[in-house]
């Protein structure tokens, strides 16, 4: 996953040290030695995470972070404080100033990455809910939500996993001071029955439980569909940072170390409230007011007026943002024969599994859309030119490979669809129309070259072989 990182730190070797276990890692890396100089970048630039000293000259990192976090432009950009600071009340003090994460030097490796790779799986979520929104409110539709900072943190639904009472007794004294709903379980399964009734808006789970393994309550609870979204908050011990780092990667939110602080916890749990709150007001507010405007009421897809506006802002982003995106176009082959010969509710039934298998096998980020009949359209952001080919022959393949059950009389029917694709590399003038139209000529050969296939602009029709291995691994 490919990312923009600004390192803020007046010490160059401290610099360069983390810059080059990032672009170890390939990430993009900017560098700014100051205050002033960090703001002007987050503002120009607009990374995807920055990470932040905090004992600067002049402009201390608080303050840096306290004005990325008030400017909404830039409130939604993920800030992680790098210090030599110790004391909790440093902690605290980041956190209050919007920090998302607070890492102590000397800086763990093991906890810097998987904090890295955890914030900008978030931000590129988040920015696709924010990119909606803003389409949305370009066509009338909406008015735009307020930012992070400015939801309410209070009275928020919680749940503790924790069998330690001495530890469940402080998290419950510092919680109460914005008054939130407890509810306190020692053990997974308890947990798990009250997820089934409850709808809570965070969870803290021990990793070190007496009965049974944490970790594998926090792997169950982002697995599960009805608390994936619900912010997760693990407790452990410096022997736990492997486990901590393990946890992030699948999904956990954020940790708190023992012994437990109160005033950190609190910090901690608010920042994740606001966020849990402001995502899910865009999530609300953009179903409930999109849904009829702006899908198409077979599928539930996208529509064409939809795709073009969403289009054209992804396109105009890419002019800055120096990363690829890609178009495919997506016809299902000879679908006139299909309502002609099984009746057009059958070729109703089509077009629904049709789209459901290729929302199945897009990241939650992609877009997908069908702008009438059977043609059906997939946006890919950030995506290199490998893995756009990748993702149109997986798609091919989930079509191709498995018949449709569509209720008609001679029962299962074979379906097979035609991709045509471009790569929209920064810095083209593109705009909306002349990208579909790019991916409409690759789709146009597809169908000259026999249709159930992939034909990608400059590269042609792609060998299915060189992709049979690999097509199951590309959602991250």
């Amino acid at each position: 996953m490919s990312a923009r990182i600004l390192v803020v730190d007046d010490i160059l070797p401290n610099v360069k040290l983390l810059e080059a276990k990032l672009m170890r890692d390939y990430y993009d890396v900017l560098t700014a030695m100051n205050g002033p100089e960090a703001l002007s970048k987050v503002e120009e630039e607009s990374p995807d995470l920055v990470l932040l000293d905090v004992m600067m000259p002049g402009m201390d990192g608080f303050e840096v972070c306290t004005r990325i976090k008030a400017n909404p432009a830039t409130a939604h950009i993920p800030v992680v404080m790098v210090t030599a600071l110790t004391d909790p009340q440093d902690r605290v003090r980041g956190l209050e100033a919007g920090a998302d994460d607070f890492l102590s030097k000397p800086i763990n490796d093991t906890a810097l990455m998987a904090r890295v790779r955890s914030l900008v799986r978030l931000k590129m979520s988040t920015d696709e809910w924010r990119m909606r929104e803003n389409t949305a409110t370009q066509l009338g539709v909406v008015e735009e939500t307020a930012s992070v900072t400015t939801q309410s943190c209070e009275n928020a639904k919680i749940l503790i996993v924790e069998d330690k009472d001495f530890e469940l007794s402080k998290m419950r004294e510092a919680l109460e001071r914005d008054h939130d709903e407890v509810t306190s379980v020692t053990g997974g399964r308890e947990a798990l029955e009250l997820t089934k009734t409850y709808d809570f808006e965070l969870m803290i789970v021990s990793l070190n439980l007496a009965q049974e393994d944490g970790l594998r309550l926090c792997s169950h609870l982002k697995y599960t569909e009805r608390t994936r979204h619900i912010p997760l908050v693990m407790v452990g011990g410096p022997e736990d940072m492997e486990r901590i780092a393990q946890g992030l990667e699948i999904g956990a939110h954020d940790y708190i170390m023992r012994p437990v602080d109160r005033n950190e916890l609190l910090a901690r749990v608010r920042t994740q409230i606001r966020r849990h709150r402001f995502q899910a007001r865009l999530r609300s507010t953009y179903d409930l007011s999109l849904s009829l405007a702006l899908t198409d009421s077979l599928t539930g897809l996208y529509n064409r007026r939809y795709l073009e506006v969403h289009l054209q802002k992804l396109l105009e982003k890419n002019q800055d943002s120096n990363k690829s995106l890609a178009v495919l176009m997506i016809d299902i082959d000879h679908f006139k024969t299909v309502n002609d010969t099984y009746g057009h509710k059958a070729g109703d039934e089509v077009l629904k599994i049709f789209a459901q298998r290729l929302k199945d096998n897009l990241r939650s980020f992609d877009l997908v859309a069908r702008p009438g009949g059977e043609e059906f359209v997939a946006i890919l952001p950030d995506v290199s030119e490998r893995r756009a080919h990748m993702v149109a022959e997986r798609l091919r393949h989930s079509i191709a490979d498995d018949v449709f059950e569509v209720g008609a009389p001679e029962g299962a029917i074979p379906v097979t669809t035609s991709i045509g694709g471009t790569l929209i590399h920064p810095g083209e003038p593109n705009t909306y129309l002349e990208a579909l139209e790019r991916a409409d000529a690759s789709l146009y050969q597809a169908k000259e070259g026999g249709r159930n296939c992939v034909v990608f602009e400059g590269v042609g029709k792609l060998d299915p072989a060189l992709y049979q291995e690999q097509k199951r691994s590309l959602i991250d």
